[in-house]
């Protein structure tokens, strides 16, 4: 367990990365760490969420490509 922690803090993304909170199957944008909780915020914008270091994780290339391009296509709805 103690080994795992360790890779996932090496691998952990940094603030302003793109992580996937996999606890909650989302993904958004590392805005700090606060009370040994990683603070997210959705990638269109809106109220961030906590995530446990260990449920933070790098996006996969798809799932980074889906998540931008579901912002695109409400921005473009909306007249963004």
């Amino acid at each position: 367990m103690l080994l795992s922690m360790a890779s996932n803090q090496q691998t952990r993304p940094g603030i302003g990365a793109l992580a996937k909170d996999s606890a909650r199957d989302r993904i958004g944008v590392v805005m700090g760490e606060v009370g040994g909780r990683v603070q997210i915020r959705p990638i269109g914008g809106g109220t961030e969420w906590d995530a446990m270091p260990d449920n933070v994780v790098t996006p996969t290339a798809r799932e980074e490509l889906s998540a931008r391009l579901a912002i695109g296509n409400r921005n473009s709805r909306n007249g963004l």
